[in-house]
């Protein structure tokens, strides 16, 4: 015989290869028998069985339907052999017991079972015995069961307590040297538990010793601004330990780290010898090599003009991959160039940054750095004082040893990076001011930036070089596609790859919504999907996928904006179809031709518009039907891009 608490309530009998499940009733008459099951051998009192049945006032009549639950238990579980396994549920006085041996009961069980494990000390047996533990479980516990305080507090000990068991079994496979394992265990419970600050901890941890380090600082960054947006909190002493613990690791003088049998960290990579030619930074010890750039984006296609631009402006390489004193694509940074990506949201500014990046990856043997400045993800920008304290930890700062200055901090970074060949990847910045205290020293550096604004006094001061990106054009937006959904798919349907391209825009933002839409349902052709997009008040939900879309990048964007500006998008949204100059634009909102061209002009800057010849301000289409809908997304309602709420997660690497 067997009683379940973890999942649904249940008591089943017979033999283990084929159990019979007794016939309980009702969530009440289970819930009777769960709270039993939770204080075995022990009495519980009338009084308490009502209190945890009914949340609000109970009737009346509350200890008659007590007592009729516990009678048909009695008859469920004598029916079942109960007696025959030393099982009795008694009445004493204004209470119940139920007699039981609790090696039939799970939560007994698993107490046990995780209660001999010993991660630290006997690693290998704590595995076996924490998955028999963790085994026991087939669901949320405690399922079935009426929805009132004291289950739900009862519900969520349990759930703590498997935690802490899937904890400790990601300690013991660590203790095996075990790493992939342990993200395969600590995967799914972070995911679950995004707040939960020890799980995420150890899951970094984890992803880093497994050699996934721009893996576990990302869940970092994503824990942060949970914390920050959910409980206006700043991260833990653990969470902040084992982020620092990451970004001060250093390699060893023999070369790339492989585990425990090396004596360092895996998952850092070793600077590769450093040539005569090429000025050395000076160093008794070996010094940290970070790696804080996110994965490459998935199915990357296209951009070949900006790719040869960027190795231009920051290798010194031609449009044919020639080196000058760069030596060709494969040669070094020699002028501490500056580049700056700008385009509309969803454009994939991000994405082309980071792939660059990791493909020119040995031009940069001192480490690439990476942060995301949050200019237009809806919450709070990043602080630079913040960045520079994560790059000079990465850097192999100590930490007591950071300026709390931060134009000290700053000093103290472009001089740690005068003698270095780094990337650094600013992205999704909001203003010039964001990004200056960022810039490296040295002159072997390369600097990318991205923003959806234009960042004009970037250029002025700092000599920055614009790469504008527009929307792919029509082959290389049908090959987007053929890379995500696999190039059988479109070819059977050209057309209407087409006809997708040209109503996402031909923004990868959108293309990927798109392809999100297409993978989830393998069965529906191209075409489907394009006669949905062809409803203009449903294409801006259709092009989402989960907390990212077209619609939540747009959003972002326009909470930037004044009210007047934001008005005004409103207005050119709603009364033209395609161009406009400043007299239309005036007549269409009401205003006065001077002040409207200032406002077509921060448009322009924040790419919501596109000002195609001098006069002619052109707006995307799905621009314009975000302008004319609540900001939702769906395009029916009343509200206008003025009164978008703000707060959408920051974009990935492949949505900005």
């Amino acid at each position: 015989m067997d009683f379940s608490l973890l999942g649904p309530v249940t008591v089943t009998t017979g033999p283990s290869a084929a159990p019979v499940e007794l016939p309980l009733g009702p969530a009440k008459r289970r819930s009777v028998l769960a709270m039993l099951l939770l204080r075995p051998n022990a009495t519980v009192s009338v009084e308490q069985l009502i209190s945890s049945l009914w949340e609000d006032e109970p009737p009346a009549h509350a200890r008659t339907v007590i007592q009729g639950h516990v009678s048909r238990l009695r008859a469920a579980l004598a029916e079942g052999g109960a007696e025959d396994h030393g099982v009795e549920l008694t009445t004493h006085s204004s209470a119940y017991l139920l007699r039981i041996p609790e090696a039939l009961i799970d939560t007994q069980r698993f107490d046990q079972l995780t209660a001999q494990a010993s991660p630290e000390s006997a690693p290998g047996e704590a595995v076996q015995l924490l998955n028999q533990a963790l085994g026991l479980w087939r669901g949320p516990a405690l399922t079935g069961t009426v929805a009132s305080p004291p289950f739900a507090a009862a519900a969520h000990a349990l759930e703590e307590r498997r935690l802490s068991a899937v904890e400790a079994l990601a300690r013991a496979h660590e203790g095996l040297g075990e790493h992939e394992q342990a993200v395969r265990v600590l995967h799914p419970a972070a995911v679950a538990n995004p707040l939960r600050e020890g799980l995420i901890a150890a899951l970094m941890l984890a992803l880093y010793r497994s050699g996934r380090q721009s893996d576990a600082i990302a869940w970092f960054h994503r824990t942060r601004q949970l914390l920050d947006d959910d409980l206006g909190v700043d991260p833990g002493q653990r969470l902040t330990a084992a982020y620092q613990e990451i970004l001060r690791a250093a390699p060893t003088a023999d070369g790339p780290q492989g585990g425990p049998e090396s004596g360092g960290q895996p998952g850092v990579q070793q600077a590769p010898p450093t040539p005569s030619h090429q000025p050395s930074a000076a160093a008794s010890a070996p010094a940290p090599v970070p790696e804080l750039l996110p994965r490459p984006p998935a199915g990357f296609h296209g951009r070949v003009a900006e790719l040869a631009e960027l190795s231009r402006l920051a290798l010194g390489t031609d449009a044919a991959g020639q080196g000058g004193a760069a030596g060709g694509t494969g040669g070094y940074p020699q002028e501490g160039g500056i580049a700056l990506l700008t385009g509309p949201a969803g454009v994939g500014k991000t994405g082309l940054a980071v792939h660059w990046g990791h493909a020119h990856a040995t031009a940069f043997p001192d480490g690439r750095l990476f942060a995301d400045l949050r200019g237009f993800s809806g919450g709070e920008a990043a602080v630079p004082a913040e960045v520079l304290r994560e790059f000079l930890l990465a850097l192999g700062t100590p930490a007591e040893q950071i300026p709390t200055s931060p134009e000290a901090a700053s000093a103290l970074y472009r001089s740690l990076t005068t003698r270095r060949r780094l990337l650094v990847v600013l992205d999704n910045a909001g203003s010039s001011a964001q990004v200056r205290p960022l810039l490296p020293g040295g002159p072997h550096c390369a600097t990318l930036v991205t923003s959806r604004s234009r960042l004009d006094g970037l250029i002025a001061t700092d000599a920055a070089r614009p790469v504008r990106l527009h929307a792919l054009g029509t082959e290389d937006g049908v090959g987007l596609l053929g890379t995500l959904l696999g190039p059988a798919r479109v070819a059977e349907d050209p057309e209407a790859a087409r006809e997708l391209v040209a109503l996402c825009d031909g923004l990868p933002l959108a293309l990927r919504a798109a392809s999100a839409q297409l993978v989830a349902r393998p069965r529906w052709r191209l075409a489907r999907l394009a006669t949905a997009l062809r409803d203009e008040r449903r294409r801006l939900a259709l092009l989402s996928a989960e907390d990212t879309g077209v619609a939540a990048a747009l959003r972002n964007s326009v909470a930037r904006l004044s009210a007047d500006d934001a008005q005004l998008l409103r207005a050119l949204g709603a009364g033209f179809a395609r161009e406009v100059n400043t007299a239309e634009a005036a007549a269409l909102s009401g205003a006065d031709p001077e002040l409207i061209q200032d406002s077509l002009d921060r448009l322009a800057e924040m790419h919501l518009l596109d000002e195609e010849a001098t006069n002619r301000y052109v707006m995307s289409d799905l621009v314009k039907l975000f302008a004319q809908g609540d900001g939702s997304g769906r395009g029916d309602g009343p509200g206008g891009a003025s009164g978008l709420p703000s707060g959408e997660p920051p974009q990935g690497p492949d949505q900005s």
